[in-house]
């Protein structure tokens, strides 16, 4: 299955399972009765329709003020203010190559402008800044990624196809997605952690907010699954967010260090290209060039070695080994098997930082 953010075709790669399967509750409780024993009882009354629609409309006015429309020369896509002296955080396959943007707010009438701060295509994250701070200007609420659960209501907010304040409905359908990029454009990012969603995600909602009914941020939309069977168009249902502790901890240095100063993502410190057999399909990575210093090179990698293992974990393509990465973390250690002339060896690697 492929997945696109927006305007590139993305991968889908294996699912991590970090799920909670508890679906969302929609309940709401009575006041407390208490009964000559002292005891507590809780009275549980269903959620009517009218119930939900409020709360979705509650949730709609708290956040939407928060999500803008950012225009670049030639991509159209969303943003989530992040404080409020104008920092805005999207991805940075909306950004591309600009420095300068114009910015539509939910209350504003005319465009504002905007000019880039620090863009990360490693995490498909950016940060800009308004030039001038509209009055009333309201940032966002992040959440914590970690309560995020399967089953749980959401919305996504941004401007699809470039209808601003547009708002469509899902539920989170699974976490722990890791999600590459495939050759053909995008920032060809791997991300790990995503939150899969039913919410639909088209072409300018990108950047926007996945917002639960608590109304914080939980993620940031990013990528539409596309389905080769239908030509490479949008498989429906089947959305990816960058998950909002990912994003509050890029976007927090960009905003206080004006760049990313601790990426929390794994490298061996390589250079690298997908080699094949004599069948021509995908066998393993050779190693172009080590990094002096780097994790490979302390662990005696060279250039001519093909890495066929990471951990457990078979490794026959460049993305594959990027996937691999994306899952752990700088530190640890780890095991690399390798072939050098026609000789398997492994070795022992501990893991530095992108």
């Amino acid at each position: 299955m492929d997945a696109s953010p927006i305007r590139a075709p993305w991968r889908v790669a294996a699912a991590v399972a970090l799920v909670c399967c508890a679906a969302a509750s929609c309940t709401a409780t009575a006041p407390e009765d208490r009964q000559d024993s002292g005891a507590t009882a809780r009275a549980v009354v269903p959620m009517t329709v009218g119930d939900l629609q409020s709360q979705y409309q509650r949730v709609i006015r708290q956040v939407l003020p928060s999500v803008v429309q950012i225009q670049a020369s030639h991509e159209l896509g969303s943003g989530v203010v992040y404080d409020g002296e104008g920092h805005i955080v999207t991805n940075a396959h909306v950004v591309g190559s600009e420095k300068t943007f114009q910015v539509t707010t939910a209350n504003s009438q005319a465009p504002l402008t905007a000019h880039l701060v620090y863009s990360y295509p490693e995490q498909d994250l950016a940060v800009i800044k308004l030039d001038k701070v509209p009055a009333g200007l309201r940032a966002a609420v992040f959440g914590d990624s970690e309560k995020v659960e399967v089953g749980q209501i959401v919305l996504a907010m941004g401007s699809p196809l470039g209808l601003s304040s547009s708002v469509t409905q899902g539920i989170v359908s699974a976490t722990g997605r890791t999600v590459s990029e495939v050759p053909g454009g995008g920032t060809g990012a791997t991300i790990a952690n995503m939150v899969q969603t039913s919410a639909a995600i088209n072409p300018g909602n990108s950047g926007g907010a996945l917002v639960n009914l608590a109304g914080q941020v939980i993620g940031i939309p990013t990528l539409a699954a596309a389905d080769p069977e239908l030509g490479g168009s949008a498989a429906p249902g089947i959305g990816f967010a960058i998950p909002a502790s990912m994003v509050k901890t890029i976007a927090g240095q960009i905003v206080r260090h004006g760049r990313v100063t601790d990426s929390g993502r794994a490298a061996l410190g390589i250079t690298a290209r997908t080699v094949v057999d004599d069948r021509y399909r995908p066998a393993g990575v050779a190693v172009v060039s080590v990094r002096p210093g780097g994790a490979a090179d302390k662990a005696g990698l060279r250039p001519g070695d093909t890495i066929t293992k990471v951990g457990d974990r078979p490794i026959s393509t460049v993305t594959s080994l990027a996937e691999a990465l994306a899952a752990d973390a700088p530190g640890r250690k780890t095991s690399v098997t390798y072939q050098r002339g026609g000789t398997e060896k492994t070795v022992e690697v501990t893991l530095g930082e992108q």
